[in-house]
């Protein structure tokens, strides 16, 4: 994990791959449990049978989970040191190239695309976090995260 100390760390990593983060395991569970909070209880997802039959060969994990997981999996890839509060402000671009299917591991890696000092005297960062598929040369998800960060 690359640990960032400070706005002048920030400035420096900008345009340097952070991590790779820890592998995370995607389980029928945390399938299920993320179509009962959403609602969206397709059996791509659910179904674990019926979906064997299906046009990726077993359940597959909502795109919207795997994003949901990106801060998480960022976190893992890179930390910063001395932050006072940091929230997320949105996002500039997603893709989700490659399905997650349950089972499949994922982690992430970060480059810093962009900073700006914020009147406030914060950072807003745009990270482009890239989520991989353990074994797979595609990814899951690439994601341009905007965040402000406060130290």
């Amino acid at each position: 994990m690359d640990v960032l100390a400070g706005a002048d760390a920030v400035y420096q990593a900008k345009g340097r791959e952070l991590g790779p983060g820890e592998w995370f395991t995607i389980d029928q569970q945390r399938v299920d449990g993320f179509a009962d909070v959403t609602e969206d209880h397709q059996w791509i997802h659910i179904d674990p049978e019926r979906a064997k039959a299906g046009p990726f060969g077993g359940p597959i994990a909502h795109g919207f989970l795997t994003l949901s997981l990106v801060p998480y999996l960022a976190n893992s890839a890179r930390s910063f040191e001395g932050v006072t509060m940091g929230v997320n402000y949105g996002l500039n671009k997603v893709r989700f190239p490659k399905p997650v299917r349950v089972g499949d591991r994922v982690r992430a890696r970060v480059v810093i695309v962009d900073v700006t000092d914020l009147p406030d005297g914060g950072l807003q960062i745009v990270s482009r976090i890239t989520v991989d598929i353990d074994g797979d040369e595609k990814p899951a998800c690439v994601a341009d995260m905007v965040s402000r960060t406060y130290f």
